[in-house]
């Protein structure tokens, strides 16, 4: 299952929700949120500074993905960022592979 890392940033309206439901309660709508699409989560961090919010965790698919970004968006509480991780063992298969490439100006 592809491994993602949100990098989550709370408009004023989700701060909001935040101050009113605290960290506990808006890690476990995070888990439900994310166990809805098939996935689970490995840890959530609140950060100081930057993003407001960290989620590491997994999902069937890119799909999965792209549909718990929508979700959030929609909400207009918070803005996420989705970064695909990848294993050393997956690099190890991409730098295997073969791909034609020229540099600009080459």
């Amino acid at each position: 299952m592809p491994k993602y890392l949100w990098q989550v940033t709370y408009t004023a309206e989700g701060a909001k929700g935040l101050l009113s439901d605290g960290g506990s309660a808006r890690r476990d709508a995070i888990v439900a949120m994310v166990e809805s699409v098939g996935g689970t989560v490995e840890s959530v961090h609140f950060a100081l500074g930057g993003h407001d919010l960290y989620v590491l965790g997994d999902v069937p698919d890119e799909i999965a993905a792209a549909t718990l970004e929508l979700r959030t968006i929609a909400s207009g509480a918070a803005r996420s960022k989705p970064i695909a991780l990848l294993t050393p063992e997956q690099v190890d298969e991409a730098a295997r592979r073969d791909a034609s490439y020229r540099a600009p100006g080459s």
